[in-house]
């Protein structure tokens, strides 16, 4: 797995054994970053699920101002801090919250954090055609808090398997829908009052 575009291109970053990590494919990174475009320069990310910090380390990589990462597992954290070094980014550019997803989103909510860019690429659902997904996407489309992180004209990018259906509650609103064998990566923004669902 490497970096597949900006300053740093071409680094490889390390992916902890076992198959407890399934990093985003640098196909569907580059299909992702091609249609981020310059949002990524000098933007705010928070990457959650963030395993390797592949997603945040791209943007830093493209421009990004900073980034956030959130990964519960502190195995895998210590692997996404060997990245961030082996890319040559200093440790203010990143930082890395070791933490349950779903608390630290809530926290950083309280705390009136907002990014401009919020990227998930969580542990992929099963299929569930005829009843509602219990997915950790779905999980992240309905938590209340995560809008609120989120800036007016900022961008949600979610990945999520093919055979996960997902349902979009009334607080985001699909941009674009990228497809690469079994990954979909859903580009979404924040609802604008007034807005109807799609």
């Amino acid at each position: 797995m490497r970096i597949t575009g900006g300053n740093a291109a071409r680094r490889i970053l390390k992916v902890p054994k076992g198959l407890t990590v399934r990093p985003t494919p640098d196909l569907v990174k580059q299909a992702v970053f091609n249609s981020l475009g310059n949002r990524v320069e000098e933007a705010r990310v928070l990457e959650l699920f963030a395993g390797t910090g592949a997603l945040s380390l791209e943007c830093l990589s493209r421009g990004a101002a900073t980034a956030l990462c959130v990964e519960k597992s502190s195995r895998h954290a210590g692997v996404l801090r060997q990245n961030l070094q082996a890319a040559g980014f200093s440790l203010e550019m990143l930082r890395v919250r070791v933490q349950d997803v779903f608390v630290a989103v809530a926290q950083l909510a309280s705390g009136g954090k907002s990014f401009d860019l919020i990227l998930a690429d969580p542990p992929y659902g099963e299929k569930n055609i005829g009843c509602r997904s219990t997915s950790a996407a779905q999980q992240l489309l309905d938590d209340a808090a995560l809008p609120r992180l989120l800036l007016p004209e900022g961008l949600f990018v979610l990945g999520h398997s093919k055979r996960d259906t997902l349902s979009l509650p009334e607080n985001w609103r699909e941009i674009k829908l990228l497809k690469h064998g079994d990954s979909v990566m859903a580009f979404l923004g924040k609802r604008r009052n007034g807005e109807g669902t799609k």
